[in-house]
């Protein structure tokens, strides 16, 4: 189990970091409102799967929280969002 976990590690961050990388350049230039969004919410969702591999990679139950977090934060901003894009209004 250990090796597998370092395996993703390994490779995946060289991965997940370009990825990163092409999401920060969407996010920024981002031709309509909706591929900015987009592009944040996979950037949050690819950081939160990151950080659930590195809580694997050093055994600790403290690095779980976070992205657990991160994830149901992104899950309310993509609501928020469409429900915006949709009615022009926010709320509940």
């Amino acid at each position: 189990m250990i090796e597998y976990a370092e395996l993703v590690v390994l490779i995946g961050a060289p991965l997940y970091i370009a990825a990163m990388i092409l999401y920060s350049y969407r996010l920024i230039r981002g031709p309509t409102i909706p591929d900015m969004v987009l592009a944040a919410d996979s950037l949050s969702y690819d950081l939160a799967v990151f950080l659930m591999a590195l809580a694997l990679y050093h055994r600790t139950s403290f690095l779980i929280a976070p992205p657990i977090m991160l994830a149901l934060w992104v899950y309310l901003l993509d609501v928020y969002v469409s429900k915006y894009l949709v009615t022009r209004e926010v709320g509940v």
